[in-house]
């Protein structure tokens, strides 16, 4: 998926009548770069507001290690979204049919079939690492961490003690303003000169 396509994904995606939590769920993903089970297993416990984190256990973590994301205001819009309609669920974004979490194949089916995107939902993780490095100069360790990528390098892995977290906030507040179109919006004054 092109990077550049993706701001217009999530505008199909918010004016779309996909059932709240599915929508919901698919901005998530889209602001956090996440894979699609992290997302739909996510629960509330695993959210800090206070530090606007959201701490991925381990066992939930396909490296098997604790992933630590930084939200975004836009990420942290959506969670307030999905308060407004929580159920006595755990989940954030619990299926509507049992209350469980979403089916495996629930955003692949929402983003193909009712959103008629050709695409994939891994794509988006895709579009964000090529959004990364075509258009911003963060470094390629700080979107690999940001996917929650294993290092390759044994020696540089050993090495590799903190988890970027402020570099990473940074670079996930500016592809939210990307995805929801703050980036492009300049605000311009217009009037008489007030000296």
């Amino acid at each position: 998926m092109p990077f550049d396509s993706i701001p217009s994904i999530f505008d199909q995606i918010e004016q779309s009548s996909l059932f709240p939590s599915t929508k919901l769920a698919l901005q998530f993903l889209l602001l956090t770069a996440c894979r699609t089970s992290e997302v739909r297993e996510a629960t509330w416990n695993e959210i800090d507001f206070e530090q606007e984190i959201w701490c991925i256990p381990a066992e939930r973590m396909k490296m098997k290690t604790q992933h630590n994301v930084p939200l975004s205001s836009a990420a942290l819009g959506v969670l307030s979204k999905a308060r407004d309609i929580q159920t006595d669920s755990s989940l954030i974004f619990p299926s509507p049919m049992n209350n469980r979490a979403l089916s495996s194949n629930a955003l692949l089916h929402a983003l193909q079939k009712r959103l008629q995107v050709d695409a994939t939902v891994h794509g988006m993780r895709s579009a964000f690492k090529d959004w990364v490095s075509e258009t911003t100069n963060y470094p390629n360790e700080v979107s690999e961490m940001a996917l929650a990528h294993a290092v390759a390098n044994k020696v540089e892995a050993a090495y590799r003690r903190g988890d970027l977290l402020d570099k990473r906030r940074s670079m996930m507040q500016d592809w939210s303003d990307f995805v929801i179109g703050n980036e492009n919006k300049v605000l311009k004054l217009v009037g008489k000169d007030t000296r």
